[in-house]
């Protein structure tokens, strides 16, 4: 059975996902374009395209199919790992785009990653709260 915060937190990150996923194509295709690293061996615009519509099939899952939360919850949380080089990059490289505007800034997003993972593993029910005696 699925909490209400557990409910909540899977309609909230599958639509700020949608929402993220939707904004790779459109409007702020160019920052996500600054985001992706120098090294990375595929083209920048490719790169923004291929993973705003991997955001928008996950987070519409998450949200659509409550049965499958599980899935949706468990790949989100590995897409934010897979992703998190390029922050890394980021704050290497001295990327300016979203506001990360400083140095100080791009390290402190950083930290906000493992945040991700897990909101993404407690929207797809794979945490749960320990109960007495476990």
């Amino acid at each position: 059975m699925t909490s209400l915060p557990q409910t909540v937190a899977r309609l909230s990150l599958g639509s700020v996902m949608v929402g993220a996923g939707v904004m790779h194509l459109t409007t702020q295709r160019q920052e996500f374009q600054a985001q992706v690293p120098d090294w990375f061996p595929i083209d920048e615009d490719l790169t923004v395209v291929g993973s705003g519509v991997v955001e928008i099939a996950l987070g519409a899952g998450l949200v659509a199919l409550p049965r499958h939360k599980r899935l949706f919850g468990a790949l989100l949380a590995a897409f934010f790992v897979v992703i998190f080089p390029g922050n890394v990059a980021q704050y290497v490289e001295g990327t300016d785009a979203f506001g990360l505007d400083t140095d100080r800034k791009r390290l402190v997003r950083l930290f906000f990653q493992p945040l991700l993972v897990l909101w993404a593993l407690f929207a797809g029910g794979l945490l749960r709260r320990r109960q007495q005696g476990d």
